[in-house]
């Protein structure tokens, strides 16, 4: 439900010397690790009191830029851990954390015969807040109704939070970014490659993936004969760019 109607103008005020505080930036850095602190826990979500975000990579490593009162905190599976003031982290340069996961959940997350659909739809939900993402527009701040226009407070402050709205874009750019590459590995694995080429020599078979490695648009739109034509072609061309000489 929309919120009743405002004095825009003292809103767009307040907002802007909001916005205009600034504060001393860092970044904190570390890793996340299971209740073991053997084992790193990839897709963990970092996130600051100030709108920053970031997610851990296969290593478990994450950097995020917060603000000196900012605090961060880390949420797996949609279940966060208590927030860190960054004032209090000793080292901001490695922050490393151990996630208490339950052994049932650590046993998925290392051994479970991955399903390219499941995950991507699980990824979905996961990070449903950042897929669903968009930019305050004209149309999500104000209705129209018999009383007049009405302003929805909201979705004002919301369009003055810069540095969090340009973070999470980028987030969730990074999520379909990261979606794209898996369902490029999906089709272009490497049995299928080894298959189609017999290349046994791991050295150049990862050399002729990186080189032919196809784009998104085409792995998605090509059916599967074509697909692996394009795969036998691409061998022979690397097999004559291969057998050049030096220098042509």
């Amino acid at each position: 439900m929309r919120k009743p109607a405002v004095h825009i103008s003292c809103i767009l005020l307040f907002i802007l010397f909001m916005s205009g505080q600034a504060s001393a930036q860092y970044k904190v850095k570390g890793h996340v690790y299971d209740s073991t602190r053997i084992f790193p826990v990839e897709r963990v979500t970092v996130q600051s009191t100030g709108g920053q975000i970031s997610m851990t990579d296969s290593t478990g490593a994450y950097t995020i830029y917060v603000g000196e009162k900012d605090s961060v905190w880390f949420s797996y599976l949609g279940k966060p851990t208590p927030k860190y003031p960054v004032l209090k982290i000793a080292d901001v340069t490695q922050f490393d954390i151990a996630l208490h996961l339950k052994p049932d959940v650590m046993r998925e997350v290392k051994i479970r015969t991955r399903n390219y659909k499941e995950d991507s739809i699980q990824n979905r939900r996961d990070y449903a807040k950042a897929f669903d993402f968009h930019r305050p527009s004209l149309g999500t701040m104000t209705s129209i109704t018999n009383s007049g226009v009405g302003f929805d407070v909201d979705e004002i402050i919301r369009l003055f939070q810069f540095r969090k709205n340009r973070s999470m874009e980028h987030f969730r750019q990074r999520l379909e970014q990261e979606e794209r590459d898996k369902f490029i590995d999906r089709r272009f694995s490497k049995g299928l490659v080894k298959r189609l080429t017999g290349i046994d020599k791991e050295d150049e078979l990862s050399d002729f993936m990186r080189r032919y490695r196809p784009t998104y648009e085409f792995t998605a739109g090509t059916s599967d004969y074509d697909f692996q034509y394009f795969i036998k072609i691409a061998y022979q061309e690397y097999k004559k760019t291969k057998a050049m000489p030096a220098g042509f």
